[in-house]
C-alpha cells in the first residue's frame, strides 16, 4: 500500500507563554502518521509519505519524520502561500496528492491552532473520495488497497465502519497511536537533502489562487487551546460501582 499522511506543525501550547514559540507535530496528525508507520512495520511493501504546507522553518521537523522511517517528505511553501486559509490549504494539498500514487490518505481530525476540521473533508471533496473524521481505531487485519474497517467516535458514541479504498481517514489523539523512537543510527543520518520542496507555482497555481488573495475567510484572532486535567474516579465491582459506570456511559451518550 501507498499511504500519504498530511501533517501540520503547530505552536506548542506549553510554550506559548514561555519565550519563543516551539513547534510540535499536531497531535491528531501524529496519531495518523504513527498508524501508517505501524502498518509499514508489519509489511515492508508499504510506503509512507508525509506532506505539509508550511514555512521553510519546519524543514528540520520534516527531516525528523524521515528519520522515523517515513519514505518521502514533501514541504510545500512559497511567500505567496502566506495567510492561506483552510480552503486554499486543502486545494493545494489535494492537487499534490492527486498527482501521487495513493491507496489511503491519513490525516488528523483537528489541529491545535485551528480546530475547524475543514481541511480533511475538503481534501476528500477535491479528490472525490469518502472521508471519515473522529477515527479512534483502524483494524490492521482489514486495512488494504480495497477497504478499511475502523471505529469512529461522534456525539452519539462509537461506531464501526467499513469504507472502500482509496479514501480519507482522519484520526484523533484519542486513538492512542504513538510514533516510534528513531534508531540511534537514524538520529545521526543526514537527511537534509531528502525533503522534497515544492511551490504553489510547481503545482500550477497562480498568485491570485493562493494566500490571502485566494482565501475565502480571514482570521479574526487566536488563543491557545488548553486541555483540562482528567479527574479519574475509582469505583468498585459491586452493584453500586456498576451503576455508577452505567450512569456515566449514559451521560456521555455511549449507551441508553
Amino acid at each position: 500500500m501507498k499511504l500519504i499522511c498530511t501533517v501540520k506543525f503547530v505552536p506548542d501550547p506549553d510554550s506559548l507563554t514561555a519565550g519563543p514559540n516551539r513547534l510540535i507535530l499536531n497531535p491528531d496528525d501524529a496519531c495518523a502518521l504513527a498508524f501508517a508507520l505501524a502498518v509499514k512495520s508489519g509489511d515492508p511493501g508499504v510506503t509512507v509519505e508525509a506532506v505539509t504546507l508550511g514555512p521553510l522553518s519546519v524543514r528540520p521537523h520534516m527531516e525528523d519524520l524521515l528519520r522515523l522511517a517515513v519514505d518521502r517528505g514533501t514541504l510545500i511553501w512559497d511567500s505567496g502561500l502566506e495567510d492561506s486559509d483552510a480552503f486554499v490549504t486543502s486545494k493545494v494539498l489535494s492537487r499534490y496528492i492527486a498527482g501521487r500514487p495513493c491507496d489511503c490518505v491519513l490525516t488528523g481530525s483537528y489541529s491545535l491552532d485551528g480546530g475547524s476540521a475543514q481541511v480533511p473533508v475538503q481534501i476528500a471533496e477535491s479528490l472525490g473520495l469518502d472521508q471519515m473524521p473522529g477515527v479512534i481505531r483502524i483494524d490492521p487485519d482489514r486495512f488494504d488497497r480495497t477497504r478499511a474497517v475502523f471505529q469512529a467516535v461522534d456525539e452519539t458514541g462509537v461506531t464501526t465502519w467499513e469504507m472502500a479504498m482509496p479514501g480519507v481517514l482522519s484520526l484523533t489523539r484519542e486513538s492512542g497511536y504513538k510514533l516510534p523512537y528513531p534508531a540511534l543510527t537514524d538520529l545521526r543520518r543526514d537527511v537534509s537533502e531528502d525533503v522534497n520542496i515544492l511551490t504553489s507555482r510547481d503545482l500550477g497555481f497562480s498568485a491570485d489562487q493562493v494566500g490571502r488573495a485566494g482565501s475565502l475567510t480571514r482570521m479574526a484572532g487566536s488563543s491557545p487551546v488548553t486541555y483540562g486535567e482528567k479527574d479519574p474516579k475509582i469505583v468498585g465491582t459491586d452493584d453500586d460501582g456498576i451503576t455508577q459506570v452505567v450512569d456515566f456511559l449514559k451521560k456521555m451518550g455511549v449507551c441508553r
